[in-house]
């Protein structure tokens, strides 16, 4: 007796295309969480700034953040850009790294902390509107409201009643919102066919290059070095420069910009979480909400990019030399 077996249905999980899109979410799911360890990372360095390194020194702390990392990164990869992409890595260093750590020490200076933070929290609406701009990725209503919804969320958890205003400050922190917004935007439209870790390495050597001068110019030397010391450069260098930039870009060349630039709220969320462990700063209700408050708001952003189809990622390389 032959037993008759019926075709897999659409919806059968034997489908190809079903598999094939499981495979495509689990993928996207772990490029997203891998992601997020950067900007994760990054909220440690108001703690590390002001418990580890010298005070008053912020084009040098830049310079010394960026520098010796992207060497390393080109001792390790030993290559160089093509002369063509000369002028573009110098322009994505100066967004990534010089302007926008330049821009954030000023406005840490001028500012509160919590003022400078729900400022430069406009970075993920400004990149929904460059993305649509300069790659034509569509601007999604869902994205809008996600970057809002964040940017209230950055306020609760950072903003104070009686949170002094300065001028320079405030200007000093859109520059850096928009910098860090081209800077996303431009690394995913600008890519060399290298490595991530080569993409790095270029960016942060041109970014320190450029601090070089400004820092030693307008900054007096730096004293001796603590042990202390050593170790918060260390930190900045290693992990909060090479390492987390490496997976920063990677997740750049392979999310989209309004997917990827929500990341970003989670720097706040760790500053304060390790100012409540580390330093027995006080974590009130309302800092509790704006935190679950910026959960939802990241999880809005990637909840916008279901089914959407793919931004194109860079001009091919044959007219970027051209």
């Amino acid at each position: 007796m032959t037993r008759r077996t019926s075709p897999a249905s659409p919806a059968s999980p034997a489908n190809p295309a079903n598999s094939a899109n499981s495979a495509s979410r689990t993928s996207r799911t772990t490029d997203v969480l891998l992601t997020a360890t950067a900007p994760a990372i990054w909220g440690s360095t108001y703690i590390v700034t002001t418990e580890l390194l010298p005070a008053n020194y912020p084009l040098t702390v830049a310079l010394l953040r960026a520098l010796p990392a992207g060497l390393l990164l080109l001792l390790i990869v030993r290559k160089l850009p093509e002369r063509a992409w000369w002028g573009r890595i110098f322009v994505l260093g100066a967004l990534n790294f010089s302007v926008l750590w330049a821009m954030l020490f000023l406005a840490a200076y001028r500012l509160p902390g919590g003022v400078a933070a729900t400022i430069t929290s406009v970075q993920p609406l400004m990149v929904v509107f460059l993305a649509s701009a300069f790659l034509g990725a569509p601007v999604r209503a869902l994205s809008v409201v996600a970057a809002v919804v964040g940017i209230g969320g950055v306020a609760l958890l950072v903003l104070t009643p009686n949170a002094a205003l300065d001028a320079i400050g405030i200007a000093a922190a859109v520059a850096a919102a928009v910098s860090m917004a081209f800077g996303t935007v431009l690394s995913r439209r600008w890519q060399p066919p290298v490595s991530a870790l080569a993409f790095t390495a270029w960016q942060l050597t041109a970014g320190g290059l450029l601090l070089l001068p400004f820092a030693l110019l307008l900054e007096p030397p730096l004293p001796a070095l603590t042990l202390h010391n050593w170790i918060g450069f260390g930190w900045l260098g290693l992990v909060g420069a090479a390492l987390t930039y490496i997976v920063w870009f990677r997740g750049v060349a392979r999310l989209e910009p309004s997917a990827i630039a929500p990341l970003a709220f989670l720097s706040p969320v760790t500053a304060v979480i390790l100012g409540w462990a580390l330093l027995g700063q006080a974590l009130s209700a309302w800092q509790v909400a704006g935190i679950g408050i910026v959960i939802a708001s990241i999880w809005l952003s990637q909840r916008a990019q279901r089914g959407a189809q793919p931004v194109v990622r860079a001009v091919p390389a044959a007219r970027q030399a051209g």
